[in-house]
């Protein structure tokens, strides 16, 4: 009797079955690289604004406080941003009659606020808690990156969970003492030892509770 197959069937038939797990594997790498890519993160992109504000210039060269125009940061889960009075409370002797100033002056004018677009957007299944955060030492740069340097703000980190993870597993390598939260350019060379005895002082909470499914999505 001939065999319904030709020898090389076997052959063929494994070449396919190693081609295709190949092809998977490859599939899932592009899917992961694509997913943690700007592309879909976003980071590293200066998103347009009604004014081409600068965080280089007020902060580094100015000398403003965060606080100044988040005023909100240490008390609430929101940040806050500056009404345009607050803005009023320079422009109004300082570039006063820029054209570039103009969106501000109108908003004054009108009392319609300005709609700036956010540069840190998660999504709306993840509780997130300012104050906490800085409360708790985390310091604006170590999630929002040296704001102080940039001319147009962008999105540094992936803001992804594993990114959030990350720290939570580990908060003592983050950590900083709290008079320190706004300076964006402390640095030390003890990060573990200090940050291992901010972590008891603050009485942060144990990496079991901190990576529960329930701590940010609520």
């Amino acid at each position: 009797m001939h065999p319904t197959f030709h020898r090389s069937a076997n052959t063929v038939a494994r070449l396919s079955i190693y081609g295709a797990v190949f092809v998977l594997a490859g599939l899932a790498w592009v899917a992961v690289t694509v997913g943690r890519s700007s592309y879909v993160t976003e980071a590293g992109i200066a998103r347009r604004q009604p004014v081409p504000f600068s965080h280089k210039h007020h902060v580094s060269d100015d000398g403003i406080d965060c606080r100044y125009c988040h005023a909100t940061v240490e008390t609430s889960a929101f940040a806050g941003m500056p009404s345009t009075a607050t803005c009023m409370n320079c422009h109004s002797q300082i570039w006063s009659d820029s054209p570039v100033l103009e969106p501000v002056r109108a908003s004054y004018r009108t009392g319609e606020p300005l709609r700036w677009t956010r540069v840190h957007n998660l999504p709306g299944f993840v509780y997130f808690d300012h104050s906490i955060h800085v409360n708790k030492g985390v310091g604006c740069s170590t999630c929002h990156g040296r704001v102080d340097q940039m001319p147009l703000t962008y999105q540094v980190a992936s803001l992804q969970m594993e990114w959030c993870v990350e720290c939570h597993q580990n908060p003592a390598a983050y950590v900083r003492p709290r008079e320190q939260v706004f300076d964006m350019s402390w640095r030390t060379d003890r990060q573990d030892e200090q940050g291992a005895q901010l972590v008891k002082d603050y009485k942060i909470k144990d990496t079991h509770t901190l990576t529960s499914c329930s701590t940010c999505h609520r």
